[in-house]
């Protein structure tokens, strides 16, 4: 875990050049990840709650899962399985916060897989009460008829169809007060040139946060998004070349990308019923002063 005062959230490019194969590893990033929040202030918002996070691994997600443990929550994370050194990470920073972490390494893509990650996380953590959306495929292609249908299949099976089932596979769990979180994208309010499967798979992410928010207001869960903007994570690095990589987030008014725990926050709040009781079917950007997006 990085000291609690070091802050890297202001780095901006030029970034060491710099590529991973896909699924990336948060370890290897240079300059790593900002994920602890060092000036966050944990109120126990989330005192013995019990959250699942896929993609908890790394970037966004771990993130999270800190921030929750730092709120009082006993946390399940889903990763694949050649991840594991990055979720161990995870688990380790989240038990030095006093709280729980069971590692469960799957592929979301699955659906036997997203039944057997809740019963594991209710069996070994007691229950359920916030499902955080969050692992995602991404790749590059310069053209529609480039994208492979191999490809097009296989964003849409873990980006929305994991989507679907991990929260088909909760229901069977949450209770009034329960909360399922999604994340989205920028893509998917605004679409993205050379991201023509991720950005339709964000955009289906966020009609399916606002209609199964109307689905379930009347059984009292809530369900809501969070659509960021670039973020400094394996899975932009792995994504790009390391050219593109010194360049990452650049483009953005603020002239650099969110650091990990500048959009977990975000996840608090909507997890948390002193926060945002009255809010469901929400999408909220993180853009770094973009202000068009939706």
């Amino acid at each position: 875990m990085r000291a609690s005062g070091e802050r890297k959230k202001t780095e901006k490019p030029p970034f060491p050049p710099q590529h991973q194969e896909r699924p990336g590893i948060e370890a290897e990033l240079d300059p790593p990840p900002a994920y602890f929040g060092a000036e966050y202030r944990p109120a126990g918002k989330l005192l013995d709650k019990v959250a699942l996070i896929t993609g908890g691994d790394s970037g966004i997600g771990r993130a999270v899962a800190v921030l929750y443990a730092r709120e009082g929550a006993d946390v399940a994370i889903v990763y694949l399985p050649q991840e594991e050194q990055d979720a161990a990470e995870t688990a380790r920073v989240v038990a030095a916060l006093g709280r729980r972490c069971v590692q469960i390494p799957g592929d979301v893509s699955e659906p036997s897989f997203c039944t057997e990650a809740v019963d594991r996380c209710v069996a070994e953590l007691g229950g359920l009460d916030i499902l955080v959306n969050n692992a995602a495929y991404q790749k590059h292609q310069k053209s529609l008829t480039a994208l492979p249908h191999e490809q097009l299949e296989w964003t849409f099976r873990v980006n929305v169809f994991g989507y679907f089932e991990m929260a088909r596979s909760a229901l069977r769990h949450l209770k009034r007060g329960g909360v399922i979180l999604n994340t989205g994208s920028i893509t998917g309010l605004e679409g993205s040139k050379e991201l023509l499967d991720y950005a339709s798979t964000k955009g289906a992410i966020h009609a399916f946060t606002k209609s199964l928010a109307k689905n379930l207001v009347d059984y009292g869960i809530r369900v809501n998004c969070v659509a960021p903007g670039p973020v400094w994570s394996p899975l932009n690095v792995a994504d790009r070349s390391a050219t593109e990589v010194s360049k990452f987030g650049a483009d953005t008014p603020m002239k650099r990308p969110a650091q990990p725990e500048e959009i977990a926050p975000a996840y608090v709040f909507f997890a948390s019923a002193a926060d945002s009781s009255f809010i469901t079917g929400e999408v909220l950007t993180a853009l770094g002063g973009d202000t068009t997006a939706g």
